[in-house]
């Protein structure tokens, strides 16, 4: 049986682990597209805005959902080891890059461009789960240059052994440390994928 029903029901659980930012100056920043549907769960349960931050995997050729590295705005995140694993040249990774620079900036037009500020306040970064890290790591680094008090990266599950960077997060906050990981996909009943349409309607609602 998975942990969660879907990601909505995930960003409840979470919520109960982040119920000490009720009714501070904080800010949730889903990542999208499906981490929206989590953080805006955990939005409404504590009475906090809600915003995005936009990131794209580059992902292994071959193996698109393996993560080799992350771009966000200004961030370029890429893993030398998960790059030998893939069998990857400088070149492929380029590539790849440049494919997922142009998908980044549609997002980015699509989704609205991040205006909610953060100066002094924590920002609480939400996605639907970790598998590598590096779309977490990315959209957390981007955000230092909006210089916030404090950043939590705050997920329903993640692989047990797995913790961020010290650099790119202040606090990590995740109620389910799995030590048989192999896909945050596992842990859902329902992980059907997020619609662009979707994410629109979630930051509206806000």
């Amino acid at each position: 049986m998975a942990l969660f029903a879907d990601r909505a029901a995930a960003g409840r659980e979470l919520a109960e682990s982040l119920t000490g930012w009720r009714g501070t100056d904080a800010v949730i920043l889903g990542i999208p597209r499906g981490g929206v549907v989590t953080a805006a769960a955990v939005a409404d349960a504590l009475d906090l805005p809600l915003d995005v931050v936009v990131v794209r995997k580059l992902g292994a050729a071959g193996h698109e959902e393996f993560a080799v590295g992350a771009i966000a705005d200004g961030v370029r995140l890429v893993e030398p080891s998960a790059v030998r694993w893939a069998g990857m040249s400088a070149r492929d990774v380029d590539e790849v890059e440049a494919a997922e620079r142009e998908e980044l900036a549609r997002r980015s037009e699509a989704f609205g461009s991040s205006t909610t500020a953060l100066a002094g306040r924590t920002a609480i970064v939400v996605d639907d789960g970790v598998a590598t890290g590096s779309s977490a790591i990315a959209a957390c680094r981007a955000l230092r240059s909006r210089e916030p008090s404090r950043i939590v990266l705050a997920v329903p599950v993640a692989p047990a052994r797995w913790s961020p960077p010290g650099d790119a997060v202040d606090e990590f906050v995740c109620p389910h440390r799995e030590t048989d990981f192999w896909a945050v996909g596992q842990y859902y009943d329902d992980f059907a994928q997020t619609t662009d349409d979707e994410v629109v309607r979630m930051l509206a609602g806000r």
